[in-house]
């Protein structure tokens, strides 16, 4: 199970969501990777930032959108505990 927050520099929203998914992955045990798409795609992976780019923050669950614009805690939660059963 892979949990990845999708980023940009400066965006509060994303700050926010970074906050709320450390509370809930701390809770859980549960670690979080983030990649800031302009970062990416300054290093030539620019499929994340042509794909995602205009609703950051998004969460992505096994490489999959979650949630976008903020974190669906609820949803979040019940997936991982589904998961980890």
């Amino acid at each position: 199970m892979s949990i990845t927050l999708l980023t940009r520099d400066g965006c509060s929203a994303c700050e926010a969501a970074r906050a709320d998914l450390s509370r809930i992955c701390g809770d859980l045990s549960v670690e979080f990777d983030v990649v800031d798409v302009d970062v990416a795609a300054n290093s030539g992976e620019t499929e994340l930032r042509a794909e995602y780019g205009d609703r950051l923050p998004v969460v992505l669950l096994d490489d999959e959108e979650h949630s976008y614009w903020e974190v669906d805690e609820p949803r979040l939660r019940a997936d991982l505990a589904a998961r980890n059963s």
